[in-house]
């Protein structure tokens, strides 16, 4: 495809679920900010994506499923991956920027191996936990990758893969302003009383698995801070979910469907209890102390137990993967019992000690999770175009 004069390169993005849709907007933000506007884009994202200006190939919805829920939805999601595939070839971007979603970007990226525009992939597949052969796999079609955590490079120097470390997504909000006190003004919320900030997760069957435990955990701690109430920042996904689970738990609940209330609402809580995710990331970044735990299916869940038990992975919230010690508690799969969190989340409520620990953890964290304070979404927008501009030097037009 030719471009017409004046005109800026042609971005094409992917993103698979809602986090992705998150980095993407940011993304696309920096990148109109970095080329005076000129940039276009295509490609498949969600509403913050399409907020942004792009018109997604189709709903991002189809590929925000994990594990056994993929099943039933394979025809469509191959389906999906050769619609994304064949607009890719039709357009000729200047570049394509596949974002998390592994499953989908690994099938499009190596479909489209040897194609005359580089591949680039931000956020790494997490290649030091569950699958180290995975660094050679995608270095065979990648071009260059954008990595989230500052241990990432060796897994994929090593391999000839161009890599550079961009800071985690949670930076991308730090040091925001964020109204607290006004948001518990407007829910009638004194400025005294104990405020739990659940976090079930994005996706559907996550949160169908979280919600009860949830539940249960808030009924167990409302024995102890009878006036305890919950705020429920969550995505339009699983929002309806969420809110119809809500009504039933034994505390007063206000469930956000808007993404742009979160950061008020950790402000105005006082300790979250947050499905594993980015989400714990954010919370640290924004100083909420936090309980983290994570229930999957029985079926992964034994696969998990196996590599848990070789110590392949010794966590799984970022900022304890970071420092490699236990800063965020973490309740896994047979240890996310409601007992155990409302014990958890107690201590962090009633134990001024453990609550001043764990918030020096989160800010040495920060520090390594971050790049000096810049944005992540600039560093990651610098780093494309300037891969496009070596890629026109060394390969020239429609050379591989």
């Amino acid at each position: 495809m030719s471009r017409a004069a004046g005109e800026g390169p042609l971005i094409y993005v992917t993103a698979g679920e809602p986090s992705g849709d998150q980095l993407g907007a940011y993304l696309m933000d920096a990148l109109k900010e970095a080329t005076g506007g000129t940039v276009r884009f295509a490609g498949v994202g969600g509403a913050r994506m399409e907020a942004e200006g792009l018109k997604s190939l189709f709903p991002m919805g189809e590929l925000s499923l994990m594990g056994l829920e993929i099943v039933p939805k394979l025809p469509g999601l191959l389906r999906r991956i050769r619609e994304t595939v064949a607009d890719i070839r039709a357009r000729q971007p200047d570049a394509l920027v596949t974002i998390d979603a592994q499953g989908f970007s690994k099938r499009v990226g190596s479909k489209l191996k040897g194609a005359p525009f580089p591949i680039i992939q931000y956020v790494a597949p997490t290649v030091w936990a569950w699958k180290p052969w995975r660094a050679r796999t995608v270095s065979r079609y990648l071009d260059h990758l954008l990595t989230i955590f500052p241990f990432e490079a060796p897994f994929f120097d090593k391999y000839g893969l161009a890599n550079t470390f961009v800071g985690h997504l949670a930076a991308e909000q730090a040091g925001r302003a964020a109204d607290g006190p006004g948001l518990r003004r407007r829910l009638g919320i004194a400025p005294d009383a104990i405020v739990l900030c659940a976090l079930p997760g994005s996706r559907r069957g996550e949160v169908r698995r979280h919600l009860p435990i949830i539940r249960e955990t808030l009924a167990l701690l409302k024995e102890r801070f009878p006036s305890l109430v919950c705020l429920v920042p969550t995505v339009p996904n699983v929002a309806a979910t969420v809110e119809a689970d809500a009504r039933t738990w034994p505390v007063p609940a206000h469930v956000f469907a808007d993404p742009a209330a979160k950061y008020d609402v950790f402000a105005a809580s006082t300790v979250a209890l947050a499905a594993s995710g980015t989400v714990t990331s954010e919370t640290s970044f924004a100083g909420l102390p936090t309980v983290v735990f994570y229930l999957v299916n029985r079926v992964i869940g034994d696969v998990a137990r196996y590599f848990l038990q070789t110590k392949w992975i010794r966590f799984a919230s970022a900022v304890n993967l970071v420092l490699d010690r236990e800063v965020l508690p973490e309740f896994i799969q047979g240890k996310a019992k409601p007992a155990l969190l409302a014990e958890a989340v107690t201590r962090l409520v009633a134990d001024p000690a453990a609550r001043a620990v764990q918030l020096a953890g989160m800010r040495e964290a920060r520090d390594l999770l971050s790049i000096g304070g810049e944005r992540p979404s600039r560093v990651v927008a610098k780093t494309i175009l300037d891969v496009i501009a070596q890629w026109r030097t060394t390969h020239g037009p429609g050379q591989r």
